[in-house]
């Protein structure tokens, strides 16, 4: 039997789910930086702009979900902000980003896999 269950968005201002929150700041910094790219990285660009937005998108679909689903959406959250990350160390590597914006961009996903992961494994 389906039963819908309610509730609030992931952040609200009176309750802040602090890793969508940080999640939203880093896949806003890195779609940014896949904006600036030069033509022949877009594809890369874009390839970013997708893993990127998946996290917080993930985080509040798994806010908003029960059980295995919710685990389910916590994990490819995870995973997603790994690809963010990797694609911003290429882009570092092959000099077409602001080194600075991309670490920042890079720190918040590592602290939001940190978070997300205690989402997945919480402590028993």
């Amino acid at each position: 039997m389906n039963t819908t269950r309610t509730t609030p968005p992931p952040s609200t201002p009176k309750r802040p789910l602090t890793v969508h929150e940080l999640a939203l700041e880093a896949a806003g910094t890195a779609v940014a930086l896949a904006l600036g790219l030069p033509a022949p990285l877009r594809s890369l660009g874009d390839q970013l702009i997708r893993a990127a937005s998946s996290v917080p998108a993930n985080l509040a679909e798994g806010a908003g979900r029960a059980g295995r689903d919710r685990q389910h959406h916590w994990r490819i959250a995870y995973a997603s902000a790994l690809e963010a990350d990797s694609h911003l160390r290429l882009l570092v590597g092959a000099g077409a980003v602001d080194v600075a914006k991309a670490a920042q961009a890079m720190e918040l996903f590592d602290r939001v896999r940190a978070l997300t992961w205690r989402l997945i494994h919480p402590r028993q």
